[in-house]
């Protein structure tokens, strides 16, 4: 197997971290870690920072004023009678889900060169695209390599094993002591990753970090990944959280379409739309050649009947019908623009506190970093610190869910943090 080189907050190990156990079911994944250790917790002053929703001032997952009404539109509409959608799902939310996320790139449709399918969440998304993988090149059946970026979302790696891609490997992004994307070793990973293999790529968002690749920097990934045959699998599970703007956010991919290659793109619009129960996924999928379409679809199709028959209809309406109507779109982006304007705050406010109180270190990254997730940087003891002496529940190297922090709770995570901070000092 090709060594990756990964980053690492453990000062005993030069930068390398010790590889993750990605086996099927494996309960050493950090969310997981995480949330059982908080639940036991039996402290009242305890305080959750790695969850994956949108939480509002009140600490309480966030619903969108536009989507309840449109939920209640839907649901006392006389002529909305129930049924099965296709295998595919509802064709209203795919054309439109499509349409936002290539933008004016749209010669992939002009040439029928797409493959889209609605999927009942963002990980499902995933699944099916790791499911078409294996057939989609000319020396199928194909079985790895997938290349993640370290760190990642603990599921993706066992995702693709469910599908029988066991070829797991990492490519170096965060870098704990820069406390950003190191694009150096980045680069050198994928110059050194075999031809016909697929490299997961957070558009943006990217979780847990919140640190995205500048335009700049997608210029660089883009023709290696071009130039080494490389296949672009991109991940959007909160487009419109990083920027508010549903096509700023998929700029890499759209970048891809221009440039001719294919790729896929694994979507959720469970947090922009407010639809966490009603989670709504979609795969996008951008062929080389469109007389492989029909093969694709019926593929596709096949793999859906098997994993889950039908995706839910009431969600990919929600989003169809804000997408699709003008006056809908203006107000849903009014109300996107003030969550991402929310989080941003809580990064400046979070960053000028810890200045105050005088915290080790450089807090640029906190207002560099977009989207709901930040890793601020600190180490596993730190980490641990945080829980077990001031019950503060964060992901490994300090990542967290900024939107978590509001009015109740900030001076006790900034005074916490900085605690933590000065272990050693």
């Amino acid at each position: 197997m090709l060594e990756m080189s990964r980053p690492s907050s453990d000062p005993d190990n030069n930068g390398e971290s010790k590889p993750e156990d990605h086996r099927r079911g494996s309960p050493c994944r950090p969310e997981t870690r995480v949330l059982s250790a908080f639940k036991r917790d039996t402290e009242a002053s305890k305080v959750y920072l790695a969850g994956q929703e949108y939480f509002g001032e009140d600490g309480q997952t966030f619903d969108l004023r536009l989507v309840g009404k449109i939920k209640h539109q839907l649901r006392t509409d006389p002529t909305n009678r129930p049924a099965y959608p296709s295998p595919l799902g509802l064709t209203g939310f795919i054309h439109q889900a499509t349409k936002v996320t290539l933008g004016k790139s749209l010669k992939p449709l002009l040439e029928s060169r797409v493959l889209a399918a609605q999927t009942p969440g963002f990980n499902s998304a995933v699944r099916l695209g790791a499911e078409l993988l294996r057939d989609w090149f000319e020396n199928s059946p194909w079985s790895g390599p997938v290349f993640l970026s370290a760190p990642c979302d603990g599921s993706l790696a066992s995702i693709f094993q469910a599908a029988g891609i066991d070829d797991i490997r990492h490519y170096y992004y965060w870098d704990n002591k820069q406390r950003g994307v190191c694009l150096d070793k980045l680069v050198e990973d994928l110059e050194r990753a075999p031809h016909q293999s697929v490299v997961v790529l957070s558009a943006s968002c990217h979780y847990p970090t919140g640190a995205d690749l500048t335009d700049n920097q997608w210029d660089i990934i883009t023709q290696i990944m071009k130039g080494r045959k490389l296949f672009p699998f991109f991940l959007l599970p909160m487009q419109a959280l990083s920027t508010g703007d549903l096509g700023r956010d998929a700029k890499p991919i759209q970048k891809c379409a221009e440039l001719g290659m294919e790729f896929m793109c694994a979507q959720s619009f469970a947090h922009s739309f407010g639809q966490y129960g009603e989670a709504v996924g979609h795969l996008l999928c951008v062929l080389r050649d469109n007389s492989l379409l029909i093969a694709k679809k019926s593929l596709a199709e096949d793999i859906v009947k098997s994993l889950w028959a039908h995706p839910s209809m009431m969600g990919a309406h929600i989003v169809a019908t804000i997408l699709g109507n003008p006056a809908h779109f203006v107000e849903w982006q009014e109300e996107m623009k003030r969550i991402v304007e929310r989080c941003m705050l809580i990064r400046q406010v979070l960053k000028e506190k810890l200045r105050h109180l005088g915290c080790p270190g450089i807090w640029d990254h906190l207002t560099t970093q977009q989207g709901l997730f930040s890793c601020i940087g600190l180490s596993d003891p730190q980490v641990e610190f945080l829980a077990n002496s001031r019950h503060v529940y964060l992901l490994p190297n300090g990542c967290l869910n900024v939107s978590a922090i509001h009015g109740g709770n900030l001076e006790y995570v900034a005074a916490s943090i900085h605690q933590a901070t000065s272990l050693g000092h």
